[in-house]
Formats: C-alpha cells, sequence, structure tokens
C-alpha cells in the first residue's frame, strides 16, 4: 500500500493539469507503483495467495487502462509508456496477418 508521501509525488508528477488526481495518467502511474510494491511482497511472501490475487486485479485494471489510453490519446499513452517503462505487447496490423496467412496458403498449394 503506497503511503500520502509517495501517491502525493505520483500524482504531482503525472497530472495533467493543476489540481488533477484522477486522470488516467496519475490513475496508471498509481497501480504501476502499487504493482510495484505487491511484486517486491510477493518475491518475500510466494505463499501470500490473497496479496496475489490483489495483484492481478491491479495488474488487469492497469491493462483496461493503458487501452483506453491508447484508444483516446496515443501521444500520451506513448510518453506515459516511456516514463513508466512499460513493456507494451507488439500491435499487429489485419493487413499483415491477413497477407502472411495467403502466403503461406500459396506456398503450400504450391508444394
Amino acid at each position: 500500500m503506497l503511503n500520502k508521501q509517495k501517491k502525493q509525488r505520483l500524482i504531482k508528477k503525472y497530472q495533467t493539469h493543476e489540481g488533477d488526481t484522477g486522470s488516467t495518467e496519475v490513475q496508471i502511474a498509481i497501480l504501476s507503483a502499487e504493482i510495484d510494491e505487491l511484486a517486491e511482497h510477493l518475491k518475500a511472501h510466494h505463499k501470500d495467495h490473497s496479496s496475489r490475487r490483489g495483484l492481478l486485479r491491479k495488474v488487469g485494471e492497469r491493462r483496461k487502462l493503458l487501452k483506453y489510453l491508447q484508444r483516446e490519446n496515443a501521444a500520451s499513452f506513448e510518453e506515459l509508456v516511456k516514463k513508466l517503462k512499460l513493456k507494451q505487447a507488439k500491435q499487429f496490423d489485419n493487413d499483415d496477418v491477413e497477407e502472411d496467412i495467403e502466403e503461406s496458403v500459396e506456398e503450400e498449394t504450391n508444394e
């Protein structure tokens, strides 16, 4: 659990405007800090399944917020991912996948 001072520092660092405490960017930053703390806790207490469940819930919530931010404000999403040093799954275009399927089908029919 984040203490008040850490949370206030995160809010101040990631806020989009003065007085902003609940924007998507701030929520993602807070969740990321909580996830880091829980991950450290679970390294020491690997049998703590209730904390593991809480960690998974937070990861899912952060994933949803990141998906929303990417859809609504791609520039802010890119900036936040770089600041927080988050890994993002590669995005595939449907056209690329369809071309790969067509190529593999053509290769199989030519053999």
